[in-house]
């Protein structure tokens, strides 16, 4: 009997949310657990064809799915171990290593190409993707940069001007992969974090009006996303050509309907929807668990943006500005990234080569988010020190 009632305490102990008396977000780490395990179904789901056609094993891609969140799991322990201190003295170090790992892509015998694209750098367990690290590369130097000019950046009319130089450099580079996909995230992730410091609106006017004509630009002049554009706009009218993915994609969330076909009765996956693990992993979704599925994973993810920008505006509340603007900017990021791959999957946006944040597969996109979640972490658990009194904190 003794045992059972340590049992049951212990069951209701972690089956509550948050505690006041924990020291850190339980919410956020059930939801980093969940999200995780979905993904890794889903990829399981949807790879099964594909692996068996390139290498005579069904569960290749899970393997190698299972692996990665393994690792991401101990990066994110790893990880939650470092201060947030450190983030903010590290800050410039940070910018500087994403921006040298964006050159490498370029060099021949270093970076790798895939599908006409060369975003990759080969190592010993993934290859990985610069442009994901470049993302929280970005928010940690724009949290460290809107700190230490916070009445700059309020005051002044241009104060825009030089982050919008450091997106443009990193853009630079993306383009030059070519990732347009990634480019666009980090602008807004910049946009986002100028509008929470309190920039003046007409510098947002501005910005959003360079951005959208430097858009239109890069798609005139670029044939195939030029193609791209065609093809969302009428995917039916080219189906074995431009619209090829999106038709196909289309096809999978109309087979699904509300309750979805059921795991693993997915057909568009059978080789007719290209990238079925990775970046539409969500038409995979949509069919075998309809819009049931669909809804069920977006109230987890938004529950998750919600939690960091709780987080974030606690640490704001504290006068933790960097902590602040880092949260929230991770916010942004999970947000945006989470409906543009959605978006994307569903025919409201163009076809981009963005994931869905911890479902999709991907080693960079896992490795790089888990980090992401284990700073939320760290911070609302500082914040969670500060609240208690504890003014000077110490390692965990």
């Amino acid at each position: 009997m003794e045992l059972l009632g340590r049992i049951k305490q212990s069951c209701t102990r972690w089956t509550t949310l948050t505690p006041s008396s924990l020291l850190y977000d339980r919410a956020l780490v059930w939801l980093f657990i969940v999200l995780l395990c979905i993904g890794f179904i889903m990829v399981t789901s949807a790879s099964i064809p594909v692996g068996t056609r390139l290498f005579n094993d069904p569960f290749y891609f899970a393997k190698r799915d299972a692996f990665y969140v393994l690792i991401s799991m101990g990066a994110c322990y790893y990880f939650l171990q470092v201060p947030m201190d450190k983030w903010e003295k590290w800050h410039w170090r940070i910018f500087f290593i994403a921006l040298a790992l964006l050159a490498l892509v370029a060099v021949p015998g270093i970076g790798r190409e895939v599908n006409g694209a060369r975003r990759w750098i080969p190592i010993v367990v993934f290859n990985f993707q610069p442009a994901e690290f470049a993302k929280l590369a970005l928010i940690c130097f724009l949290a460290g940069y809107f700190t230490r000019r916070y009445d700059e950046v309020r005051s002044r009319k241009l104060s825009a001007v030089k982050p919008f130089i450091v997106v443009t450099v990193f853009g630079l580079f993306l383009l030059f992969q070519p990732d347009l996909g990634s480019t666009v995230v980090l602008f807004v992730i910049t946009f986002g974090m100028l509008f929470i410091v309190g920039a003046h609106i007409w510098q947002f006017i501005g910005l959003l009006g360079i951005g959208i004509f430097l858009f239109i630009v890069l798609v005139l002049t670029s044939a195939y996303r030029l193609k791209r554009i065609t093809g969302f706009l009428e995917p039916f009218k080219d189906p074995l050509g431009s619209g090829y993915q999106l038709s196909n994609s289309l096809m999978a969330f109309g087979r699904g309907e509300f309750s979805g076909e059921g795991l693993g009765n997915s057909i568009l996956k059978l080789e007719y929807l290209p990238e079925a693990h990775t970046d539409f992993v969500m038409a995979v979704v949509g069919e075998e668990f309809g819009f049931i599925g669909i809804l069920f994973i977006v109230l987890l993810l938004g529950l998750l943006v919600f939690r960091a920008m709780k987080i974030g505006r606690e640490a704001l509340v504290l006068e933790q500005r960097f902590k602040g603007f880092f949260a929230l900017g991770i916010s942004f990021w999970v947000f945006f990234q989470g409906f543009v791959n959605l978006g994307m999957a569903m025919g409201l946006l163009p076809t981009k080569g963005l994931t869905f944040p911890l479902i999709s597969y991907g080693g960079s996109s896992l490795v790089i988010m888990a980090i992401s979640i284990s700073v939320l972490l760290r911070i609302d658990h500082e914040n969670r020190l500060m609240r208690g009194g504890h003014a000077r904190l110490k390692d965990d």
